[in-house]
Order: structure tokens, then C-alpha cells, then sequence
């Protein structure tokens, strides 16, 4: 819902765990203006009455505070990750239906723009890489990965871009890392793209795996690495990771290891 207001053009005065959105989304810049409200699973209510806010945003995730929240301020609650269903459609449809809670309509025919357009170039800049499958993970230690299904902003925008997704399983909507990295070896055509940070402890340990090396997205060089992207964003979140998807292919794999 964060980067659903700034994609519509309203910073809000307020948002949860910023230093964590900084380092972990990459983009939408959030100034430092906008107040820290603290861990998404305490928020700082005090606060958030302070800064006398005329919505407020929320997801499922907040549910057990809504009634403390609406004390506040009316309450705006929007599910984007549901397991099994593509996310994409529904950030898309947040933007329209955020513009009309907030009385500025125009902003969500200027925000789909820009993604048309975005999605676009970004397509275009794939078409040489569509004849094969995509297989797209965060590393969490050497030995595990989170893979994105369908179900995930990563595989929904594949689908967008006309490519093709090799795990044809669902996400698992939590932060870990619970997928063995043998697994890779069902899907030996797919390009291996790896999103965000990989952990040190986890590079070194890579660098002494004979499976690693062996894996055919590794030995034939088909491997990218992607800077952070919020796995769990918006629209800002979908058109980050579509246009760093078409430079990074385009630029050349990558070595992990």
C-alpha cells in the first residue's frame, strides 16, 4: 500500500519499518520527512495519531488492529498476495481504487500509463530471451532458496512480459528460505535469475559446491543476478523488477560464486 500511494503520486505522512523498505525495495525513494512508525507488527499508534493522517493504508496483516486503527482515521484495506492467485491484476486494480478513495481519479490513468509504458520497453528488451523457461529465486544459505510461482509479483510480471516461469509450484508467503537448491535440476533449460542480496556465508559456500557448479544454469552460464527488489511491492515493485530484469539480461549472466 506504500508504494501504492507513491505510485499514484501521495507520499504518505507516515509508514512502517522504513529502514527496512530502504535497504530491502531499492525504489520508491521515500523521504526522510515521512515519519517512522516503527515494526510493521507493533506500529507506534501514539505516533501515527500525531501526524493526523486522513487514510490509512493497511493489508490483511494489520486485521487484528482495525478497530484501533479506524479510531484514528477511516481505514483503507487492500489484499494483494493471496496463494494461487496472480498479484499483478490486483496492484493494478489498487492504484484505480486507491485514486478514488483519495478523490484523485486522474492520478491512476497517469500511474497505469506509465506501467504500460514501462512494460512495454521492458518486453521489447526480453523478446530475444523468450525460448526459454525463467526460474526466479532468492538464495537464502548455500544449501536453500525461496522460489516465486505464478502466485508471486516476480512470476506475475513474467507472465506480463510473455515469458514463461519454470516453477509451476505456489510461493510460500513467508520469509524463509525453505526450497533444497537441488531442486534446481528439474528445470535444467530455465535461465536461473537470483533477486536481492546474496549473504556472504552463502557466496563462500557456493564457491565450494560441487553441486552449485554442476547445476546446468551454472555450467552454462545462464545465471543473472538482480539488485533488491521488494518481493512483496506494488506496481513501483513490478516495473523495478521488469526493467532491471531486461538490463541485467541484456548485459550479460552473472557470476555468483
Amino acid at each position: 500500500m506504500l508504494e501504492t500511494a507513491t505510485a499514484i503520486g501521495h507520499m504518505p505522512v507516515a509508514a512502517c519499518e522504513l529502514l527496512k523498505f530502504r535497504t530491502s525495495a531499492g525504489e520508491p525513494a521515500i523521504p526522510e520527512t515521512v515519519v517512522d512508525l516503527g515494526l510493521r507488527g507493533s506500529p507506534n499508534f501514539e505516533l501515527l495519531q500525531l501526524t493526523r493522517p486522513d487514510f490509512i493504508l493497511t493489508s490483511p496483516y494489520y486485521v487484528q488492529y482495525q478497530r484501533r486503527l479506524e479510531a484514528i482515521a477511516p481505514v483503507v484495506n487492500m489484499t494483494f498476495y493471496v496463494p494461487g492467485e496472480a498479484p499483478l491484476p490486483k496492484a493494478l486494480a489498487a492504484v484505480t481504487d486507491l485514486s478514488a478513495a483519495i478523490g484523485d481519479p486522474n492520478s491512476a490513468a497517469r500511474a497505469l500509463d506509465r506501467f504500460d509504458t514501462g512494460m512495454a520497453s521492458a518486453k521489447a528488451g526480453l523478446a530475444a530471451f523468450s525460448d526459454r523457461p525463467f526460474c526466479v529465486v532468492n538464495l537464502g544459505d548455500a544449501r536453500h532458496l525461496r522460489a516465486f510461482g505464478n502466485d508471486s509479483m516476480f512470476g506475475s510480471v513474467l507472465e506480463r512480459l510473455g515469458l514463461r516461469n519454470s516453477w509451476i509450484g505456489g510461493t510460500r508467503f513467508s520469509f524463509l528460505a525453505p526450497v533444497p537448491i537441488e531442486r534446481l535440476i528439474e528445470f535444467p533449460d530455465a535461465n536461473l535469475v537470483v533477486v536481492g542480496e546474496v549473504p556472504p556465508q552463502a557466496r563462500h559456500g557456493l564457491s565450494r559446491s560441487v553441486l552449485w557448479k554442476a547445476l546446468p544454469q551454472i555450467a552454462d552460464r545462464r545465471t543473472y543476478h538482480l539488485p533488491e527488489v521488494n518481493a512483496f511491492g506494488g506496481l513501483p515493485a513490478a516495473m523495478r523488477f521488469a526493467r532491471l530484469l531486461a538490463n541485467t539480461l541484456n548485459s550479460g549472466p552473472t557470476e555468483l560464486a
